[in-house]
């Protein structure tokens, strides 16, 4: 699989909600650089990641624009995000259904196939401001 259609893959995986799918394209040592936040490593860390989202928050990613460099090693990905708020997150605003469209972005590193890394980013200020922080 090429880099472009592994990082295409992970984000239909994802917007399908299909957990299994987008964890197996994932290395076991995968490095996740959470927005604003930590570096977590490891598919276990991921998947506990992903369960405390799914929980928090759902969301679709659309107007998908992927970039990757000649090698195939290296990717970019922009979209927005179309989400709701359903349960509070900790030290973040109260929950109660609101929606929110955010622009965000994505860098890759691909091998053998898979995701090896994934440093996400989009500004927090704007989502709180949509929810009403």
């Amino acid at each position: 699989m090429t880099a472009a259609a592994t990082i295409r893959a992970y984000y239909d995986a994802f917007n399908a909600g299909d957990m299994d799918r987008f964890l197996a394209l994932l290395t076991e040592d995968v490095a996740h650089d959470i927005n604003q936040g930590a570096r977590q490593t490891g598919k276990d860390a991921f998947a506990k990641f992903m369960d405390h989202m799914n929980r928090s928050y759902r969301e679709e990613l659309t107007d998908m624009v992927v970039m990757v460099n000649e090698d195939g090693t290296r990717g970019a990905a922009e979209f927005i995000v179309n989400g709701t708020y359903l349960a509070t997150d900790e030290g973040l605003p109260e929950a109660n259904g609101q929606t929110y469209r955010l622009p965000a972005g994505a860098f890759f590193e691909i091998r053998d196939g898979k995701v090896a890394r994934i440093s996400n980013y989009y500004s927090l200020p704007d989502w709180i401001a949509q929810v009403g922080g």
